[in-house]
């Protein structure tokens, strides 16, 4: 017969593997193992940009790795609960910067609250999409022109006053989040047409009339000048290689240098040697494909097509409208990040100070990216959560 300290630690025993069951519960196992490369491929990049900030981004891993689970318990039903207060404090906040919002180099992004320093736009690109969703899905029956124009109402709101802070990268991703779910809850064709062929025209325009536009004291209508120059860079670096194209040239370079196989891990001489700007945060796939060459860019290129597959493949299988759109919208999303970051980094896209998705180094960035993955696993577990409870009660 057991002692009694013998069945106590069974039992023990027994709560603590209940309670690890229960928290890994809503893990999607797919997502789970792209996550977990994904990061530790971010580690090793970063253990090499820029040593010194390895503690500080296992810190941030913590907390990402913390948030990440939270959002996998919180279900789609209970998200969009939540989903018009978080909207609305988002707003708030946004507002609050505009009035009254701390200044650094000529933007105003930040919110003092004593303690610490807020930056409310990251919220947004989480809760635009959410509302949006939380919007769609409280329209019944067959969608009118004034409901879309209502959740593009809901959109631009966040986006334009992100982009007077100015903060013209955060303001594209947070409209790429909300137009994935206008696109996926079926925005006309006629509404859209109008965005694409404009975007096509300026860049017709840019090609053709580039080095005229970009004359010193050409004012270009609605973008600030240190915007204007960022694009000149981008179709001709070499105009101020010392200067304002000196980023662009150098991640080229790096981008360039790796060859198939790279220089090998800590062997990257712009990484290495300073030369490379902001390797450890916008530039960190300059440094990859030093180091690791083409075969890590590709392997990189991989783990992200593969997330992205894996995050549509969740959206297409629930039924739930408020779900399949937010899945769809962070998948997107995701890709939309690592697509600008990489144009931009290769030269095919302006500089607009976009992070790469969970490479880069920054807490902020990274605790969104895993509250989003999060979300997706939530979705995940809810879908199989019905089918299994469905199957139960089904007869024989």
């Amino acid at each position: 017969m057991a002692s009694r300290p013998a069945r106590m630690n069974n039992s023990l025993l027994l709560k603590a593997g209940s309670a690890w069951r229960t928290l890994l519960a809503p893990l999607d196992r797919p997502l789970l193992l792209l996550t977990v490369v994904l990061l530790a491929f971010a580690t090793l990049i970063i253990s090499s940009a820029s040593p010194q900030r390895i503690n500080a981004h296992l810190t941030n891993l913590a907390v990402g790795v913390a948030c990440l689970l939270a959002a996998a318990h919180v279900t789609p039903q209970r998200l969009r609960l939540v989903t018009p207060p978080l909207y609305a404090a988002g707003i708030a906040l946004l507002i609050a910067v505009a009035l009254f919002g701390d200044i650094s180099k000529g933007a105003q992004r930040w919110l003092n609250l004593g303690f610490t320093r807020v930056q409310p736009s990251e919220i947004l690109k989480i809760a635009a999409p959410l509302m949006l969703a939380w919007f769609y899905f409280h329209r019944d029956g067959a969608l009118r022109h004034r409901d879309h124009l209502a959740a593009v109402g809901l959109l631009m709101l966040p986006v334009l006053l992100i982009a007077k802070q100015p903060d013209l990268g955060t303001a594209i991703l947070v409209f790429l989040a909300g137009f994935f779910v206008l696109f996926l809850a079926g925005i006309p064709w006629k509404w859209i047409a109008p965005l694409v062929v404009g975007v096509l025209a300026i860049v017709v325009v840019l090609l053709l009339f580039g080095d005229s536009l970009c004359e010193k004291d050409r004012p270009w209508p609605l973008l600030r000048e240190y915007q204007k120059h960022r694009v000149c860079t981008m179709l001709n670096p070499t105009s101020d290689p010392l200067g304002k194209g000196f980023h662009i040239i150098q991640a080229m370079i790096a981008t360039g240098s790796g060859g198939v196989w790279g220089k090998g891990w800590g062997l990257g001489t712009q990484t290495q040697l300073d030369f490379l700007p902001e390797r450890h945060t916008d530039f960190i796939f300059a440094v990859l494909a030093e180091e690791l060459g083409l075969v890590g860019a590709l392997v990189l290129l991989a783990i992200y097509i593969l997330l992205v597959l894996r995050g549509m493949s969740i959206a297409l299988a629930t039924k739930d409208r408020f779900s399949r759109y937010l899945a769809g919208s962070l998948t997107l999303s995701i890709f939309s990040y690592a697509f600008v970051n990489m144009g931009m980094v290769t030269g095919m896209l302006p500089v607009v100070g976009v992070p790469l998705p969970f490479m880069s180094y920054g807490g902020t960035a990274l605790v969104i990216l895993c509250i989003s993955l999060g979300m997706l696993m939530s979705i995940a577990h809810d879908r199989n959560a019905g089918r299994a409870s469905k199957a139960a009660l089904s007869p024989g």
